[in-house]
């Protein structure tokens, strides 16, 4: 497929809309997100605070194979009795590292998932939200000039504040992809049937893309980077690809061509596949 993001044209531009518009349709589905983190947060009402807490956890936790996160996720959760954020509002310091003194998960351990709740908990404090926890990092010239990296740098800041998280928390200013964050934000930020939503003071339009293997390949297969390193500038090369397709909502098709490797019954020779046939002979 010959499409470069530095040289579409306006008719092969709206073929490669037309082609994840007909993928998104299809695959942009509730039904398809399990197994997948996300999963968890449909349990949560929008308002209460509860979402937002139970997002963070299950995004931070997202590395590794899916089935061993559910269970490290719904592990998390349980312990927090369902309620995270009446759990930390009812919790001290010591109560909640005693809690999680026993918890494993491949790079985290119960100090640094303690240390991490802990940060939240002292965050919510200060700011109320999560969201607002956030909105501090992010100014009036990022959000005109969309760039929502200074945001996250503060944001992952703050939550590392009562010490070591080790893998849980992504650093953008060294160049990380920060895909559980951006999938984060992805999930809060985004309101269809099914990212859930609930953060309403962030632009769609300044997201980028969760960058995972997966996402990496459709970069490629789509023209968008050639880049070797999944890293954040060839996040921001792909998601630059997409805003040319869609301006408003860059990401909007990160969940649908990510299916693709994750889902059990896709696969990335079925994505190749479908994509060379729209674009080799369109339906449209």
């Amino acid at each position: 497929m010959n499409t470069n993001v530095n040289n579409i044209t306006p008719k092969n531009q709206e073929q490669l809309r037309n082609i994840l518009e007909t993928i998104h349709a299809s695959y942009h589905k509730k039904e398809l997100v399990s197994p997948d983190p996300l999963q968890f947060l449909y349990d949560y009402p929008e308002k209460d605070g509860q979402r937002e807490i139970a997002a963070i956890i299950a995004a931070m936790l997202a590395y590794g194979r899916v089935e061993q996160i559910i269970k490290a996720v719904s592990t998390v959760l349980s312990i927090m009795n369902n309620a995270p954020y009446d759990y930390l509002q009812n919790r001290v310091t010591a109560d909640i590292a005693k809690n999680f003194s026993d918890f494993r998960y491949r790079f985290t351990n119960g100090n640094h998932i303690a240390n991490f709740l802990n940060a939240i908990k002292a965050n919510l404090s200060q700011y109320g939200s999560l969201q607002t926890t956030f909105m501090s990092g992010l100014k009036s010239e990022d959000i005109k000039n969309k760039n929502i990296i200074p945001a996250m740098c503060s944001f992952v800041q703050k939550l590392s504040s009562k010490g070591e998280t080790a893998h849980l928390t992504p650093d953008p200013a060294k160049g990380s992809a920060c895909k559980r964050l951006n999938l984060f934000l992805r999930w809060m930020v985004r309101k269809d049937e099914v990212d859930p939503g609930g953060w309403d003071e962030i632009p769609p339009d300044m997201l980028i893309i969760p960058l995972d293997t997966h996402m990496h390949h459709a970069g490629k297969l789509l023209g968008f980077t050639k880049r070797k390193q999944a890293n954040m500038k060839t996040a921001l090369e792909i998601t630059e690809g997409f805003r040319k397709i869609c301006p408003e909502d860059p990401v909007k098709y990160d969940f649908s061509l990510t299916r693709f490797g994750i889902h059990p019954d896709m696969n990335v020779k079925t994505l190749e596949a479908t994509v060379s046939a729209l674009y080799q002979n369109p339906v449209f």
